[in-house]
């Protein structure tokens, strides 16, 4: 059985010559590979870690996982498929909601699982009924509104919980990672969010030597004097261990919760295996299925064991479109080295102890940045927002899950915010269509443009 694990030297193993390519089953010279890899791993950091820690989940882990997931995810698609697999940033949303509501870090991963489950069984059905099955329950109005609603959800969680605890570094830090977000070019500006993080992380070390300790709020929402960055857990922390496991545990209300993010997990990865295939100027379509179902079952092996999801990584995909280099053995060396980084629990800390402030900074413009995600899923589609068949279950639930409007159904069930706008935008969308004019039905490109094409050759 062909796994995907052998490649042909690339030319003379140094350098592409000009205009060619680096074909999944091509590698350059090893020191090389693993040069390509080790950058594939600073690029998918800025994220990977972040989320983790937006979730209160074990960074560590989460990078450890990251390398299993990818190496898995390779193994699924035989190779085919050049892309890294990383904590997803669409459940930070989830995360908030499930702790706001009492859930303890067991909840979460929990409902992770299921969420990974049912990527898993989507990704099965992908492979054999086409994918056709995507779109007739996804089109890209539904597709867009969800994502938009799961982004939007956060902004409490910024302005509650980490912009009070140090509003001038907040403020200073996002100002610094919207520049380098829209200023650098290349690489630097593939990882800004990462940059914004070190920028930060320097600038509350600087201000607790200038000015001492702060009056404000801490993590847990007391206020009281205490240092913006507190370094104690890193000089206690070992430079060689495990990360830290636990099992998952089980409720409906964060299960339900966390379901609509399946529906982003399947547009990502549905648009990076065809802007994979457009790269690599290979076919990919009979791989979106195995592509999905290994994403899913990645998400289930890392949250049964205290990780968080996973996804395909759009940041991986760009260092792959600067180098043109898109050998799947550099992403066998980016999962070595993510495992390499999980085990030091030296690293976890210091990514544990990033102030408050920092994060208030970084988070206006991630989650935003989530949110608009769903926007430009409406753009590229061409959405018509005229169409009141658009119009109406897309601003309904919009309103629903940005103002976590709840529903009480009896004393033990409830529907609210993110789950609730999901279910409205679906069920809206397909059940006013039953009741609307011919006229409101015209044809529209299917998902989203990056995949619009497996409509066209009948999935």
């Amino acid at each position: 059985m062909d796994l995907g694990v052998r490649w042909t030297v690339h030319g003379d193993g140094r350098t592409p010559a000009p205009g060619a390519v680096v074909r999944p089953d091509e590698r350059l010279s090893w020191p090389r590979t693993f040069g390509l890899g080790a950058q594939h791993v600073v690029a998918m950091f800025g994220a990977s870690f972040v989320a983790p820690v937006l979730m209160g989940l074990d960074p560590n882990l989460a990078i450890m996982m990251s390398g299993v997931a990818t190496a898995l995810f390779l193994l699924a698609t035989r190779g085919r498929v050049p892309s890294y697999l990383g904590c997803s940033l669409s459940f930070v949303g989830v995360a908030a909601v499930i702790r706001a509501q009492g859930g303890s870090s067991a909840t979460v991963t929990g409902a992770c699982l299921v969420v990974g489950a049912a990527l898993f069984l989507i990704g099965l059905a992908v492979q054999r009924f086409g994918a056709r099955v995507i779109h007739a329950a996804m089109p890209p109005v539904v597709t867009g509104a969800v994502v938009m609603l799961i982004g939007f959800n956060l902004a409490p969680v910024t302005a509650a919980t980490y912009w009070p605890q140090d509003q001038w570094t907040a403020l200073l830090v996002m100002l610094f990672t919207g520049l380098a977000v829209v200023a650098l070019r290349g690489f630097f500006a593939r990882i800004a969010i990462f940059l914004g993080l070190v920028f930060g992380y320097g600038l509350s070390w600087l201000l607790d030597r200038v000015f001492g300790r702060i009056h404000s709020a801490d993590g847990s929402g007391k206020v009281t004097d205490h240092w913006r960055l507190d370094l104690s857990g890193v000089a206690q922390a070992d430079w060689i261990g495990l990360p830290g496991f636990h099992a998952p545990a089980f409720q409906w209300s964060a299960v339900l919760v966390a379901l609509p993010v399946v529906i982003a997990l399947v547009a990502e990865n549905a648009g990076h295996v065809k802007a994979v295939g457009e790269m690599t100027g290979g076919d990919l379509d009979d791989k979106l299925g195995a592509a999905i179902a290994a994403d899913g079952a990645a998400s289930m092996l890392s949250t049964a064991v205290g990780g968080p999801p996973n996804t395909t990584y759009s940041e991986n995909i760009g260092v792959m479109a600067a180098t043109r280099v898109y050998s799947t053995a550099a992403y066998w060396a980016a999962a070595f080295f993510a495992l390499l980084f999980g085990l030091c629990p030296k690293f976890g800390a210091i990514v544990a102890a990033i102030p408050g402030g920092v994060l208030g900074g970084i988070t206006v413009i991630l989650y935003g940045m989530i949110g608009l995600l769903g926007a430009q899923i409406w753009t590229n589609a061409r959405v018509d927002l005229r169409n009141p068949l658009n119009l109406v279950p897309a601003a309904a639930g919009l309103i629903i899950g940005i103002g976590n409007v709840s529903m009480k159904f009896t004393d033990t069930f409830t529907l609210s915010g993110i789950a609730l706008g999901t279910l409205v935008v679906i069920t809206g969308y397909h059940v006013l269509r039953v009741f609307a004019p011919a006229h409101f039905k015209g044809e529209e490109p299917l998902l989203d443009e990056g995949t619009s094409s497996y409509d066209e050759s009948g999935g």
